[in-house]
């Protein structure tokens, strides 16, 4: 009868791993965390809380230009301070490190801070030579930023994970890439005052957001002073004494300052041992999982962006939580990836729930659009050319509301509470019945009444 040191050993003390941990201690189990780096993972310490401070910071610009259309006369022109800005999201984030870590002790399980890796079915080897024996582990060790292309002088590029601590503000940025991270580094720096470029493989920002909503972020980037180059990548980096030479694929050459590689994240799974323990992954390097986070080996699960499924850290959460219920609470739990709210934290914001248009046209013949596009309160006084912009999708066939899409101030806001009625259900009938809450923006998506498109199936 083999003998276990711990009922669970988590390999990855971010959001998911850290969720599992504290749920399975609170049932009763035994548990052991091991983290190689900081507690708290991507999201506190290299990821969604530095970037969401960091938008804060950008986005004072516009306000203290706005404030003069309220009546505001500020004695002089403010100034930004990029290492008070890196200092004080330095303690933040080591004030969350350490309420991850005190939660945790809380709970009742034991913080290992060092690295792990799978010796087989049931044993996890430490970096300072000791073996555990678990009954069940979870790896939870998250994705790491991926550096393509692959040209002379990468080396000389940055992560995401370097660009929150960077020791000198780059007054010229490159940003490689389209996606979300990219997005909103880009609309982050130039706000700071950053002259940025940006390049990618793709006609456009955001492959896979609605159409209408991808057009409305890339033309504001531009807006915010975003320079553009579509179908482009780099193809060499050169270091010189006054900064980066860069070579694009059009034949230009750009100078900066750094250049920021998002061209996407990967699975964190090398070097771990899953391959000595039998574990199975995909062609991504993602550790393939059931509904109920379990690999192909039964003791084995793994939860988070390592599995490659909806790569956002509520998901993270939500997966942790379930398989610790589920294997230590007796209550059999698989998470619903429907409706799940996201943002993109440029400036004006997106924050989208539900299908895209393109999704939709999918999977049903014909779809209803109603679209506003109008100018909030805020830029009526600031002067501001700023335009605020919804999209919501309608089934005709059951008026039920497949996606709300939104881009401006605290789009992401409307999104987390519109994510509420389209999880229940709500029709558009639902909607128009609902009372405005005037004034406001979100009283626009309970008003409108006339259909713009009526769109069939290609």
């Amino acid at each position: 009868m083999t003998i276990f040191d711990v009922d669970l050993f988590v390999i990855g003390a971010g959001s998911g791993g850290v969720r599992a941990a504290r749920i399975a201690a609170g049932l009763g189990a035994k548990v052991m965390v091991a983290e190689g780096f900081r507690i708290g993972g991507t999201c506190v310490i290299r990821g969604c809380v530095p970037k969401k401070l960091y938008v804060y910071a950008s986005r004072f610009r516009d306000a203290f230009e706005d404030s003069a259309g309220f009546g505001w006369m500020l004695p002089s022109r403010p100034t930004f301070d990029w290492p008070r800005l890196v200092a004080a999201k330095n303690q933040e984030v080591e004030r969350l490190s350490q309420l991850y870590r005190v939660n945790l002790e809380r709970a009742g399980a034991q913080i290992v801070e060092q690295s792990a890796v799978l010796e087989d079915a049931h044993h996890v080897r430490l970096s300072d030579g000791r073996k555990i024996c678990a009954k069940h582990i979870l790896v939870a060790t998250g994705a790491i930023p991926s550096f393509e292309p692959h040209i002379p002088g990468i080396e000389h590029a940055i992560s995401s994970n370097e660009i929150f601590d960077l020791t000198h503000f780059p007054r010229r940025l490159l940003v490689v890439g389209g996606g979300y991270i990219a997005v909103e580094f880009a609309s982050v720096f130039a706000r700071l005052g950053s002259a940025v470029s940006e390049v990618m493989r793709a006609p456009n920002v955001l492959r896979g957001f609605d159409t209408d909503l991808r057009a409305g972020v890339r033309d504001a980037l531009a807006q915010a002073g975003v320079s553009f180059g579509f179908a482009t990548l780099p193809t060499s980096i050169e270091r010189h004494r006054d900064g980066l030479e860069v070579a694009l694929s059009d034949g230009r050459h750009l100078a900066v300052d750094a250049v920021l590689i998002a061209t996407g994240r990967r699975p964190n799974t090398e070097g771990l041992g899953l391959e000595r323990a039998g574990v199975k992954l995909d062609a991504a390097g993602a550790i393939v999982v059931d509904a109920y986070s379990r690999t192909n080996v039964d003791s084995i699960h793994a939860v988070g962006d390592v599995t490659n499924r909806v790569n956002l850290t509520p998901v993270a959460i939500r997966e942790g939580q379930a398989f610790a219920e589920t294997i230590f609470g007796g209550t059999p739990i698989k998470v619903d990836y429907t409706n799940i709210p996201t943002a993109v934290f440029t400036t004006p914001e997106l924050g989208t729930v539900g299908m895209s248009e393109e999704q939709a046209l999918a999977s049903h013949a014909i779809i209803d659009v109603y679209a506003a596009k109008f100018r909030p309160m805020l830029a009526t006084l600031s002067g501001r050319d700023e335009r605020t912009a919804m999209k919501v999708l309608v089934d005709p066939a059951s008026d039920k509301v497949l996606g709300v899409h939104i881009l401006g101030h605290a789009a992401s806001e409307m999104a987390q509470l519109l994510a509420i009625s389209l999880k229940m259900g709500a029709t558009k009938a639902d909607f128009d019945a609902t009372m405005a809450l005037h004034p406001t923006a979100a009283e626009e998506l309970v008003t409108l009444s006339k259909r713009t498109a009526r769109r069939e199936q290609p």
